[in-house]
């Protein structure tokens, strides 16, 4: 039984590969699986670039606003509508 078990073991173990490769690939949690991960990361890396180019945008704001009283007055006329107090407003009604 001895000789007979080491002569048929590489047989059925090289049969059960055969068998069980195919179903691991193509299984829910085979290829299809590894193409839906491949999918969100291509998306995930996208999100990142897009977030790294919003933060490079928003740092050189930042620096602007530090550096440019001309910038931080533009916001406070334009954004918060303020004026100095030298100056007259004139507001004029929309034609229609």
């Amino acid at each position: 039984m001895g000789r007979t078990l080491e002569r048929y073991l590489p047989a059925l173990v090289l049969a059960i590969a055969a068998l069980g490769a195919p179903y691991l690939i193509f299984s829910s949690e085979g290829l299809p699986r590894l193409r839906s991960l491949d999918a969100e990361l291509s998306r995930v890396k996208a999100e990142n670039d897009e977030q790294r180019r919003q933060i490079s945008f928003l740092r050189g704001e930042v620096q602007r606003l530090k550096d440019d009283p001309t910038a931080v007055e533009r916001i406070a006329r334009d954004e918060l509508g303020l004026v100095r107090k030298n100056e007259v407003v004139f507001q004029f009604a929309e034609r229609r």
